[in-house]
């Protein structure tokens, strides 16, 4: 049992990304594939230009049902400058960024690297790790 409260020692660190330049129903059905609710996405240098999420894939689905056929790029959907976590920022500390904000994941950048991905999952195992029965 790990007794640390660091987003480094909770975060998972295979993460799955996507590329600006994907046809967005292929990065929905990454998405759906890898049973996750959204992804980092990198540019060419492995940068993180935006996060693509479900309720980014639910809209391009609501224009294809006025619009026609669902479709364009991921760089067209995501959502742009996202927010990030260090590794070394506290359970706690983000705990209280998922209950002020509307994110369901972070990043976790290290030195402008991409590292990791925290969800709010994550938090709550950390703290029943932390606080245990």
């Amino acid at each position: 049992m790990t007794r640390s409260m660091l987003v480094r020692d909770h975060m998972s660190k295979n993460v799955v990304t996507l590329d600006p330049e994907m046809e967005i129903l292929r990065a929905g059905h990454t998405l759906v594939n890898n049973d996750i609710s959204g992804a980092p996405v990198l540019d060419k240098h492995g940068v993180l230009v935006g996060i693509l999420s479900e309720r980014d894939c639910m809209r391009v689905a609501i224009q294809a049902d006025y619009h026609g056929v669902p479709g364009g790029l991921v760089r067209d959907h995501m959502s742009v400058n996202p927010q990030f976590v260090d590794p070394e920022e506290s359970i706690l500390d983000l705990a209280r960024l998922f209950l002020d904000g509307r994110f369901h994941r972070y990043p976790v950048l290290a030195n402008g690297q991409l590292v990791g991905v925290i969800s709010r999952r994550d938090v709550m195992r950390a703290m029943s790790e932390f606080y245990p029965l």
